[in-house]
């Protein structure tokens, strides 16, 4: 088998195993169900991954991959930084809401009994995210010299939380609630209460 077939087989078990996940919200994936989904060998599988955690990480590079490309590309055509978190937070809600099994493992849903560095690459991705959100508020912070009442460290946690809680929501619910549900009215409420001092109340682009 050529380099390229590799590749290709490697990427259908990748997409295989996110379907389950959406398909079976709240069950436990084998091996044994994930060949049969892409109709190989279980020995197959493994000639092109060596343990199910590393196909685990194989969807969470992905995920990283695709998000950080995106959030670099919001931050460099973007100067508000209410529009740079709207546009970030909007970005993460419409990438889950579009992958459902993806979700499972950004929540930890899916990694039950699984091996630990699965839970510390997630908490990893998350920490990322807020380092990200964090440094977008205080550059606003030095740029304007802005004296806030709440610090950027705080409010970029109360940020992620809503987020966070909003994936597990779609997640308890087996994908029926949106992430992007209401979301439109508790960020006006969230911008206008909390971030209205970052904001050169621009004009925000509500398409991703």
């Amino acid at each position: 088998m050529d380099k390229a077939n590799k590749i290709s087989r490697k990427d259908q078990i990748l997409k295989a195993l996110a379907r389950m996940l959406e398909a079976a919200p709240g069950q436990r994936i084998t091996t044994a169900a994930l060949a049969r989904e892409v109709g190989v060998s279980e020995a197959a599988l493994y000639r092109h991954f060596p343990s199910k955690a590393r196909m685990f990480e194989g969807l969470i590079k992905f995920i990283e991959e695709t998000l950080f490309a995106r959030i670099s590309r919001i931050i460099n055509e973007e100067n508000s930084a209410e529009i740079r978190c709207h546009n970030i937070l909007l970005l993460i809600l419409t990438f889950c809401d579009k992958n459902p099994g993806m979700t499972r493992l950004l929540t930890g849903d899916a990694l039950a009994g699984e091996t630990e560095r699965l839970r510390e690459r997630i908490a990893q991705f998350f920490g990322r995210l807020e380092a990200q959100l964090k440094q977008v508020l205080r550059e606003a912070q030095i740029r304007e010299n802005l004296k806030t009442t709440i610090s950027p460290a705080i409010l970029t946690n109360l940020l992620l939380a809503s987020v966070e809680g909003r994936l597990v929501q779609f997640v308890r619910s087996e994908f029926k609630v949106s992430p992007l549900d209401n979301w439109d009215t508790q960020w006006d409420f969230l911008s206008k209460n909390l971030l209205e001092p970052y904001s050169a109340r621009a004009e925000i682009e509500t398409t991703i």
